[in-house]
């Protein structure tokens, strides 16, 4: 059955309204403080969220402001495939993380030549309780995983996520912002346009290249140059 106009409408409306809901769920904003910065009740902000009242594109800017989102965040997917977007499995990603945790903490004692007796007198706790640890069938308590790579003479970052996961790609993700965010204003400015992306290109194979090479483009340079 071909779909109305009005149809595709207000399925429109109910994608915008559950993308705003996010946006300001993951900002932890209130609806009081977008309807505030909207000067609309909050019964507005509710019918925007539930898609039964249609938001105009300036509000939307707004509160892409407010909630610190870009305000593509809101139509850049295609409609019909986020109806058909599921939701990270985050039980999933949980049980897997600790495995995972545990593997690393099973493999990092036993590059230590550290037995689980050892390491199990270390933390106060049974050669049980480690091992349940070290098989991902306990969850190891933040403080206790701190201690214990002390212990190993680890940083905490050694059991952080950095695969290919929803989890350690948001990370990657965030990282990578902040490092973007401390370059100085004039670089971040060239990088954001996009008629710099040949440029970009250029130093990415240059930075691969190796000395003996680099050193011949610049002798090269200077011959054109003088």
């Amino acid at each position: 059955m071909v779909e109305t106009t009005e149809e595709k409408l207000v399925l429109r409306n109910r994608i915008i309204g559950l993308l705003l809901r996010d946006a300001r769920e993951r900002a932890e904003k209130t609806k009081r403080e977008c309807a505030a910065a909207l000067a609309v009740s909050t019964s507005t902000v509710t019918a925007y969220e539930d898609g039964r009242k249609p938001i105009s594109l300036p509000e939307l800017e707004v509160l892409a402001y407010v909630l610190d989102a870009p305000a593509t965040h809101f139509w850049e997917r295609d409609p019909e495939l986020v109806t058909d977007e599921r939701a990270v499995p985050l039980q999933e990603v949980l049980a897997l993380r600790h495995r995972i945790v545990g593997a690393l903490l099973r493999k990092a004692r036993m590059e230590a030549d550290v037995s689980q007796k050892e390491l199990a007198q270390a933390l106060n706790c049974s050669t049980k309780r480690l091992s349940s640890y070290e098989y991902g069938e306990r969850p190891i308590p933040l403080a206790e995983l701190e201690l214990l790579a002390q212990y190993l003479h680890l940083p905490l970052e050694y059991f952080l996520d950095n695969q290919e996961g929803p989890v350690g790609e948001w990370q990657r993700q965030q990282e990578a912002w902040c490092r973007f965010q401390e370059l100085p204003e004039e670089i971040r400015e060239f990088v954001v346009q996009p008629i710099n992306v040949r440029y970009l290109e250029v130093a990415i194979k240059l930075s691969q290249m190796p000395a003996g090479g680099l050193r011949a483009i610049a002798e090269g340079l200077l011959d054109i140059t003088y």
